[in-house]
């Protein structure tokens, strides 16, 4: 799993379905963090969603199922976002949720399009402990784009390779690491999130995305992490981030597109 943003949407949509019980998306949550907090953004969203004001509370993954279950009665209703500098897909405009969200690089949407909603933002506020702030949300957004799995599967493929190469290409650079080989780094990152495990009824075509996107992710910390000595250049630098951003840009995309199937396919069942 690659964000407690993506654990919420996807279990909590298998909850909606009848898939899954609470505890289930209580305790897949509490694999980020065993001490999760719940605040609210303002105090008009407290009140609207019976959270105190001011402070925050504890045990937040009950609070945020019962959340969920007052602003949606499907799991269509759950959108996943992954917003980044520069692209802002799915976001609605001009919202603090916007803003915190982008902050963040991850959210979930909780609503009907058109419609008045809810936005979660989880952030880290200290050792062993993840706070989610919610936000009122006017008006949420319409989906305007839509990536089938087939075209998410089909550039995960691509992005793979392209992202293999990519770390070849930034590691004929001496970068002076003493933490050996980049297999063995790609490796660790990889281990590092099997640990979360996906609800059953997530479909198989979208958990194969899922993994190829940590895949890529895992290729692509690594490229990233493996700098100079010195100090780039400008040059190089503004050269690195042409090469790695369209390639984490597919990566959100195809796990956006994976979720969202997942919660889709839980609505129709």
């Amino acid at each position: 799993m690659s964000s407690p943003s993506a654990t919420l949407t996807l279990w909590a949509a298998s909850w909606l379905a009848g898939d899954s019980a609470p505890d289930d998306v209580i305790d897949a949550l509490h694999q980020w963090a065993p001490m999760h907090l719940v605040g609210s953004a303002d105090a008009e969203t407290a009140l609207a969603t019976d959270l105190e004001w001011p402070g925050v509370q504890d045990g937040a993954a009950p609070i945020l199922l019962r959340i969920v279950r007052r602003s949606v009665e499907t799991p269509g209703g759950l959108r996943l976002v992954l917003p980044a500098p520069g692209d802002v897909r799915g976001l609605p405009a001009g919202s603090e949720f916007a803003r915190a969200a982008l902050d963040a690089g991850e959210g979930v949407i909780v609503g009907e399009p058109g419609q008045p909603g809810i936005g979660l933002v989880p952030t880290v506020e200290g050792p062993d402990v993840l706070r989610w702030t919610v936000h009122s949300i006017g008006a949420v957004p319409e989906i305007t784009e839509h990536t089938g799995l087939g075209e998410a599967e089909y550039s995960m493929r691509e992005a793979i390779r392209d992202a293999a190469d990519a770390l070849l290409q930034l590691s004929s650079v001496q970068t002076g690491r003493a933490d050996g080989d980049p297999r063995r780094r790609i490796a660790e990152a990889l281990d590092d999130r099997a640990h979360h495990r996906y609800p059953d009824s997530i479909p198989t075509r979208a958990l194969r995305i899922l993994d190829s996107a940590d895949q890529v992710a895992a290729i692509l910390s690594v490229a990233e992490d493996d700098s100079p000595t010195e100090a780039p250049s400008a040059s190089s630098a503004a050269a690195r981030e042409e090469l790695l951003r369209p390639l984490w840009s597919a990566v959100r995309t195809a796990r956006v597109a994976a979720v969202s199937a997942s919660a889709r396919d839980a609505h129709r069942a």
